[in-house]
């Protein structure tokens, strides 16, 4: 069967539903212009919709991320409207896709690439670590690997061991990778931008869990949509956001929160159920970081607190401890606090008791608050 005889029911044939909001499928935005509310699937789509409008060098491929638009659609009609030489599936190879991009970068394109979820990286590492990451270096500036490799991260949508960890911290300990995690779709939108034009690789990592909308922890809730969200409110038109530049979500004065990605909500609703005055910084991107928000901040409160999904041990939350004590030491009026996963993986039957919730952050909180006791 040829892909031209493919329907639309075949092209969602398989896709749970609480992968994609069907309803706001993602729509290209690339000509467009004005503001359009958009969940954080719509705002990566038309993302990659414009840099491969505007660039030919961008192409985007990998597993069912050509025809059917990724397991979860963020690449959903780039085919249909850029054609098969820049939109395709790749085969069940990590290494493989990998691989295949950094040569492609070598000679000239911009290849985004999906794995497709952040579990399966793996088997590409060492084309990420000891190919990608050293080409500039080796080859004294001749060649650059101007690749973005996209993933879904992350836990909260029961995706059991093989689902949900967040591997960052892998990447953040190689030199010449930049590692970026959005929290929401504008930031989404301007950052995997800034990251396709980027001379360097660049892994992306994209919490799942936010794909539809806001997860604040509370499970038991109903989930919020974006477009409630003043930070669904993305331009139509191309722009970008600064790799390296935190985002301050709530300003405060008690303690400085860390986080990325889907902590980001998780620490708002944990300061307001500890009743903290807490500075949540959003850090967008962990290397390169913005360290001078993380300082300024931490002098200014004399309290901090990391919070993120990944294992405690050896997370990049140690990095982020050590920073802030080599910097802000006699500014600490509490120990550094880490709210993180546990050192198991990621179990399914117990979901919710792993994921670092509000309840645990708030906790966290009231114990900086009080000396570290």
């Amino acid at each position: 069967m040829s892909e031209q005889t493919f329907t639309d029911a075949d092209r969602n044939d398989g896709i749970e539903p609480d992968m994609v909001d069907q309803d706001s499928a993602p729509k290209s935005t690339a000509a467009g212009s004005g503001t359009v509310p958009m969940n954080m699937i719509q705002a990566l789509n038309s993302a990659l919709d414009a840099k491969m409008a505007e660039d030919p060098n961008v192409l985007s491929f990998g597993e069912d991320a050509g025809y059917f638009g990724g397991v979860f659609r963020v690449t959903d009609k780039l085919q249909e409207k850029h054609g098969l030489t820049r939109s395709f599936d790749a085969p069940i190879s990590e290494c493989g896709i990998v691989a295949a991009a950094i040569g492609m970068g070598a000679y000239g394109l911009r290849p985004v690439v999906e794995i497709q979820f952040a579990d399966y990286i793996y088997p590409a590492y060492d084309q990420i670590v000891s190919e990608a990451a050293k080409l500039r270096y080796r080859s004294a500036g001749m060649f650059t690997s101007p690749i973005t490799v996209r993933s879904p991260y992350g836990g909260g949508i029961f995706g059991g061991q093989t689902h949900s960890q967040s591997p960052e911290s892998l990447f953040t300990h190689i030199a010449g990778l930049k590692v970026v995690v959005p929290s929401n779709p504008y930031d989404a939108k301007g950052l995997l931008t800034a990251c396709i034009e980027d001379d360097d690789p660049t892994i992306f990592f994209e919490p799942k869990r936010l794909y539809n909308g806001p997860f604040d922890g509370w499970h038991e809730k109903p989930v919020s949509p974006w477009k409630a969200q003043e930070l669904a409110q993305v331009p139509a038109e191309k722009y970008t956001v600064p790799l390296g530049k935190a985002r301050i979500m709530k300003e405060g004065a008690d303690v400085t929160i860390l986080a990325w990605g889907t902590m980001v909500w998780v620490s708002l609703a944990g300061a307001e159920h500890a009743g903290v005055d807490a500075e949540v910084i959003d850090l967008r991107s962990l290397v390169p970081l913005d360290i001078e928000a993380i300082e300024a901040s931490v002098k200014k409160t004399g309290r901090c607190v990391i919070v993120h999904e990944a294992p405690k041990t050896s997370g990049y939350g140690a990095e982020l401890s050590a920073l802030v004590q080599e910097r802000c030491f006699y500014h600490l009026e509490a120990p550094i606090a880490r709210v993180c996963g546990w050192d198991t993986p990621y179990p399914h039957a117990f979901e919710w008791e792993y994921f670092p919730g509000p309840e645990r952050v708030a906790e966290a909180l009231k114990s900086t608050m009080n000396g570290g006791r």
